[in-house]
C-alpha cells in the first residue's frame, strides 16, 4: 500500500487582475499531492481577483498597489512562514495565476525537491504558446545565465518553480520585478544549490501583440537587464575561470 504524501508543500500564486482564471488555478493547485496551503498574493488588482481566490479556498495577501512579481513572491513566502508557525518549513511552489486547470500538471516540479534530488526545479512547458516577440528577453536571460554559471536554461523566464525554503531564503533579497527568475537561477547555482528543469504539460495565456503586451515585454527586458547588470562581476569571474588569461 502506497504511503500518502505528507503536507509538505505550499503554493504561492502572484496575481494581478486574473479574476477570470484565478479560481480554476487555485482549485488545481489545491489538488496537487502534498499541497496543504495555497496563498494568492493579490498584487494591486483592480478587479475581483482577491475575493474570487478566497472563495476558491486560497489564503489571500493583498498589496494596496502593484509592487511587482518579486515583491509578490516575497509576500507570499512570508505569509506561508507565518501560517506555518512552528511546523517544519514547507517547500514553496510558485505558480502563475493564469495557468487555470493546467496547474494540476505541476506535481513533477515538486517531486525532485521532495525527494532531495534538487533544491529548485524550473518548468519547461511541453506545449508551446505564441509569445509575440518574447524571444529577445528569453535570449538575454538564457545567455546571461550561461555566462554566469554555465547552465543552459531551456525556458529561463518560466515562473513555475519549486524551491526548498532554504534555497528561497538563500536567494533573498529577490531581484526586482521580472528579473526575479533570471536572478534566482544565477544566485542559487553560484551558491551551490542544485537546479534542474522538468518538462510539464502546462500552459498559460499567450502574450499578445497590442501596446499592453509590448509594454509588458519592455518591462521584462528592463528588469532582466538590471538583474544581469548587478551580477556582471559574477559573469566576468565565471568567464575568467572558463578562459583564463595566458
Amino acid at each position: 500500500m502506497t504511503e500518502a504524501v505528507t503536507d509538505d508543500t505550499a503554493v504561492v500564486i502572484p496575481a494581478v487582475n486574473e479574476a477570470d482564471r484565478i479560481a480554476s488555478t487555485v482549485a488545481a493547485a489545491k489538488a496537487l499531492p502534498g499541497v496543504g496551503l495555497v496563498v494568492v498574493v493579490d498584487d494591486g488588482s483592480t478587479d475581483q481577483t482577491g475575493r474570487i481566490a478566497r472563495a476558491a479556498g486560497a489564503r489571500v495577501v493583498r498589496h494596496s498597489r502593484n509592487r511587482g512579481k518579486a515583491a509578490a513572491m516575497e509576500s507570499g513566502a512570508e505569509a506561508v512562514r507565518l501560517l506555518d508557525d512552528d511546523r517544519p518549513p514547507r517547500h514553496l511552489l510558485f505558480l502563475d495565476a493564469d495557468l487555470g486547470e493546467t496547474a494540476r500538471a505541476a506535481a513533477p516540479l515538486i517531486e525532485p525537491v521532495r525527494s532531495g534530488a534538487a533544491d529548485m526545479t524550473i518548468a519547461v512547458f511541453m506545449t508551446r504558446v505564441k509569445l509575440g516577440g518574447h524571444g529577445l528577453v528569453v535570449r538575454l536571460s538564457r545567455d546571461g545565465i550561461r555566462r554566469a554559471t554555465g547552465f543552459e536554461a531551456a525556458q529561463p523566464l518560466n515562473g513555475q518553480r519549486c524551491l526548498t525554503r532554504a534555497a528561497f531564503e538563500a536567494a533573498r533579497p529577490l531581484a526586482h520585478g521580472f528579473g526575479v527568475e533570471t536572478a534566482l537561477t544565477i544566485d542559487l547555482l553560484r551558491k551551490g544549490f542544485r537546479v534542474s528543469e522538468v518538462e510539464v504539460e502546462m500552459s498559460h495565456r499567450a502574450t499578445g501583440t497590442d501596446w499592453r503586451a509590448q509594454l509588458h515585454r519592455a518591462r521584462q527586458l528592463r528588469d532582466v537587464a538590471r538583474a544581469l547588470a548587478t551580477r556582471e562581476p559574477l559573469i566576468a569571474e565565471n568567464l575568467n575561470k572558463l578562459h583564463p588569461k595566458r
